[in-house]
């Protein structure tokens, strides 16, 4: 049995050698040709997994380490019975992450509370149920925008997109990127739906670069309806716009969902499917990840709820160094993505709280941190 792949799945490496024949090659350098006599292809979202790269294979299975799966081919796929899986939800944690740190230090930099305020969170799957959750202990309000959703547990505590564009002051996307049908999400919000917004928001992108046109984000902050913008996917990535980077708050390269576990989870996710199928008997494989105690210490005295989050975040994951280090340099997108030193998620942190109050101590347990009681 032949398994060809990408190079840069991390904890990959002698997982399968002792039920196949596994070659390891870059993302872009995996051909039709290498392909030929492979039974498994496991990739990332680098490799577009089509006609042209699998019309002549024998390729029974793919195994995407991503969430993402739009650079499969799913019709061809079906029509030459090939099977396909992905690794859905695997960096929840991270983009979670992620979008505290955003909010937190777009917070900061506008000298603004969070408190009280109005975010539309558009796609409510396993990550954007957890980014709601993330606002709500942020003492955010949350409108929960999922038409597949709705369609089927009802309409009570979901909201369309009218709403969100007269309610929101923050927006944030969490959806697939699909270009047809009911809901179909390729350049999801037009024009209208920015000049139509009650006031000047702050966007946030995590999903997939084209859920959102170039050329209206651009217009928007032009014409002052996106208040702060904050991009980590890109349209035609890695070839990435640079008059919208200079338009965006922070820019980060595709990165959200990069934390040690989320990897970790992918990798697993990806193996296991490929055990079940093949009968290799390591259905429950998931790897070690090593030992990297984290520990960060705190004065909380005379600091606010949320200076002290912001405080906290910004050591977890200083987000304004990845923006400073994309605007720096756009044109390494490709190597500052694939050479990430992957982050650590809360849960791998142990805090040291001196003068916190319970509120915050309790909040910070429920953003996945252990507290080190004094």
């Amino acid at each position: 049995m032949k398994i060809v792949a990408d190079k840069k799945i991390p904890f990959l490496k002698g997982v399968l050698e002792p039920f196949a024949e596994v070659h390891y090659l870059p993302g872009d350098e995996i051909t039709p040709d290498i392909l030929k006599d492979a039974e498994v292809l496991l990739t990332r979202s680098i490799t577009r997994c089509n006609a042209d790269l699998l019309g002549k294979s024998s390729v029974e299975l793919i195994a995407t380490a991503t969430i993402g799966d739009d650079h499969i081919d799913k019709q061809f796929c079906k029509e030459n019975n090939i099977r396909w899986t992905s690794a859905k939800g695997c960096n929840a944690g991270a983009v979670e992450q992620y979008v505290a740190a955003a909010l937190l230090e777009i917070a900061a930099n506008e000298n603004t509370q969070l408190l009280g305020k109005t975010i539309g969170i558009i796609g409510v799957g396993e990550i954007g149920s957890r980014v709601a959750r993330v606002a709500e202990l942020l003492g955010m309000k949350t409108l929960l925008n999922d038409p597949p959703r709705a369609r089927e547990e009802g309409a009570d505590g979901f909201s369309d997109l009218n709403d969100i564009q007269h309610k929101a002051d923050f927006i944030t996307l969490h959806v697939p990127l699909t270009f047809g049908g009911d809901d179909k999400t390729f350049h999801l919000l037009n024009d209208d739906f920015f000049e139509g917004l009650a006031k000047p928001v702050v966007l946030i992108n995590a999903s997939r670069g084209a859920v959102l046109d170039t050329e209206v984000l651009k217009n928007a902050v032009k014409a002052e309806l996106i208040k702060k913008l904050v991009v980590d996917v890109w349209e035609n990535e890695s070839n990435i716009d640079i008059d919208l980077l200079e338009s965006v708050e922070i820019a980060t390269p595709h990165i959200a969902g990069y934390s040690i576990e989320g990897k970790a989870n992918a990798t697993s996710m990806i193996v296991q499917a490929v055990s079940h199928i093949y009968g290799m008997g390591i259905d429950d494989w998931y790897p070690e990840i090593p030992a990297d105690p984290r520990q960060m210490e705190l004065d909380c005295k005379s600091m606010s709820d949320q200076e002290v989050y912001r405080m906290v975040f910004n050591a977890v994951y200083p987000i304004h160094a990845d923006s400073v280090n994309l605007k720096a340099a756009p044109e390494h997108f490709p190597d500052l993505r694939e050479n990430y030193v992957f982050r650590h998620e809360n849960t791998a942190w142990e805090l040291i709280l001196n003068n916190a109050r319970k509120n915050i101590k309790s909040t910070l347990r429920s953003f996945g941190f252990q507290i080190k009681e004094q």
